[in-house]
């Protein structure tokens, strides 16, 4: 296989990490390449065990063939060094309990608000803010974006999680990663988690915006959240 075999392949991986389903022409059209070509790759891909397809009816005639990631292809994408990090984990709640476990989950949430307000500084409009938050967590590894909707609230999507298997073990990582994410934009905009990876989704996505005065909550709701897996 050439070199650009491989980045084209390697291209159309990525696009569906972060896109979603998507038919060989819309990858076609967003690479730049026939949707012959794209199809081609995709076929070869599906050999590999690293996409598959579905077929979807959108209304009349015949329906469309949608390719997404396999777990294979998922893989592909790093999880920071998952084994270790799990046996880490199964150690550190066998010598300390799970109090022990919380209690360093907490030191972690203490220290990562601290470090992203820093990154995030002083910036004025929750649009910036999460702007910098998008480009803090990309180079950490979580494929972050930001999109803004009609009404003037945001979409803050993370399209890979680098401690996949780890959050899978100790579910309070994800509870402490919305909090952090509260605490850094602050008491006076809403968090919420619309799309979770361990809930199946392909992806962790959170709506969010300025908080109205009528749904204004105590300061410890805002910290410490029940989340559902």
């Amino acid at each position: 296989m050439s070199q650009d075999e491989d980045r084209s392949r390697d291209r159309i991986l990525f696009h569906l990490k972060t896109r979603g389903s998507q038919t060989a022409a819309d990858i076609g059209s967003r690479l730049d390449m026939t949707s012959t070509g794209a199809r081609q790759h995709l076929l070869k891909l599906e050999t590999a065990g690293l996409v598959e397809s579905e077929d979807q009816r959108e209304g009349r005639g015949r329906p469309r063939k949608y390719w997404r990631l396999a777990q294979r292809g998922h893989d592909r994408f790093p999880d920071r060094h998952s084994d270790l990090t799990l046996d880490l984990l199964r150690s550190l709640r066998d010598v300390f309990g799970d109090r022990g476990l919380e209690k360093l989950i907490e030191h972690r949430e203490r220290a990562s608000v601290a470090d992203y307000r820093k990154l995030v500084g002083e910036r004025r409009s929750l649009h910036q803010k999460l702007t910098a938050l998008a480009e803090i967590r990309s180079r950490e590894g979580y494929m972050a974006s930001v999109a803004e909707d009609m009404r003037g609230s945001f979409l803050f999507v993370e399209n890979h999680c680098p401690i996949c298997a780890a959050a899978a073990a100790c579910q309070g990582l994800c509870r402490s990663e919305l909090a952090i994410f509260r605490a850094v934009l602050g008491t006076d905009v809403t968090v919420e988690r619309i799309d979770h990876i361990l809930a199946g989704a392909r992806r962790c996505a959170y709506r969010i915006g300025k908080r109205q005065q009528s749904s204004r909550r105590s300061t410890s709701q805002q910290r410490r959240p029940i989340v559902t897996s």
